[in-house]
């Protein structure tokens, strides 16, 4: 049987294409049904709304209140499909840690539920600071430690001047996504040649998420969510400074901590966090939950970071790909079918 490492992804991921993911692909009816009082009890719209909308609204599906339960239903439904490999670890990007912790055993299905939910309204109803994504390598995903030494300096330069707010968010693959108010946003798009036609790229309805702006919300996360809520894993989990928390050996405090401190407040390091993956359990498959197909590249460029198995560019890792495909996106039909009975 091969083995897996599973990747929960974050917000952006429920985009237009994935409208219906849940009906699609999401057997427990019971369990999305207890997540729909949940928010109707709330005053929310229920997930099965959303999903069964006639059609995608920007505004509507990226609110944070909204996307996080969606993205997180969908990955735990997705991570509870798999059959035929052998889980040895989760990990995610960025929301995706709250979906990992669910699917690790960290927390309950609902445990997870609450904590996403929450974690969701309250980025929403704060919605301090904004990001944006640009990427330091090429076309071919060929590693540019170089390029992102000169952009990390510029975004400390940035950072340095009055009035102004500009950090790394996530360290992404090939991508630096970065957090920070409007003047610092706007001097870093201004200061930066456009490339590949979209980038620097502004993420609608993304807050100034893993920055010290979210310090009030991880304060308000940390009075509403109580630390019973948590756990020992039944799975390693690999966290976004790459660290592993083992079952059995786990600090359940120390893991709601974490969780709720430093993984809102301080960078997301997932391109460490698949390094560590990588080479801690030397998977056969990197299995990328739904919805969406976005973090599958971010994935691939992490591993080319990693030199994993020699692969040093995206035309390396498109041939092993069409060879002995090394990662699995469960929101393709074709390569979902791989790694699951069927829905």
């Amino acid at each position: 049987m091969k083995t897996a490492v599973v990747i929960c992804p974050g917000r952006g991921t429920y985009t237009k294409t994935e409208l219906g993911y849940l009906k699609r692909h999401v057997a427990d009816t019971a369990l999305l049904g207890a997540f729909d009082r949940t928010r109707e009890g709330l005053g929310q719209e229920t997930l099965s709304t959303l999903d069964g909308a006639a059609s995608y609204s920007v505004a509507r599906h990226t609110r944070g209140d909204n996307a996080s339960a969606l993205i997180y239903a969908a990955t735990l439904g997705d991570f509870r499909a798999i059959d035929g490999v052998e889980v040895v670890a989760v990990t995610g990007n960025s929301m995706g840690w709250y979906s990992a912790l669910a699917c690790g055993g960290a927390l309950t299905a609902e445990a997870g539920f609450e904590t996403v939910n929450t974690m969701g309204t309250l980025m929403q109803e704060a919605l301090i600071g904004g990001q944006l994504i640009y990427p330091f390598v090429d076309e071919d995903w060929r590693p540019d430690p170089a390029r992102k030494a000169e952009l990390m300096a510029l975004v400390g330069d940035i950072a340095s001047r009055a009035e102004h707010v500009l950090t790394l968010s996530i360290d992404l693959g090939g991508m630096l996504v970065l957090a920070g108010d409007e003047a610092g946003l706007a001097a870093f798009e201004a200061a930066v040649p456009p490339l590949q036609g979209r980038f620097p790229m502004r993420l609608a309805n993304h807050a100034a998420f893993h920055s010290t702006l979210q310090a009030p919300v991880a304060e308000r996360g940390r009075a509403r969510l109580s630390p019973s809520l948590f756990g020992q894993p039944k799975l390693p989990l690999i966290d976004g400074r790459g660290a592993i928390w083992w079952p059995g050996a786990t600090d359940s405090h120390a893991l709601w901590d974490y969780t709720l401190g430093h993984q809102v407040t301080e960078t997301y390091d997932f391109t460490h966090a698949i390094k560590i993956a990588a080479r801690e359990f030397a998977p056969d498959l990197f299995i990328v939950t739904g919805p969406g197909t976005t973090l599958g590249g971010a994935v691939a460029q992490s591993l080319i970071l990693a030199d994993w198995r020699g692969m040093g560019s995206k035309s390396d890792f498109q041939t092993r790909q069409q060879t002995e495909p090394l990662l699995i996106s469960m929101a393709m039909d074709d390569q979902r079918a791989s790694v699951t009975k069927g829905d």
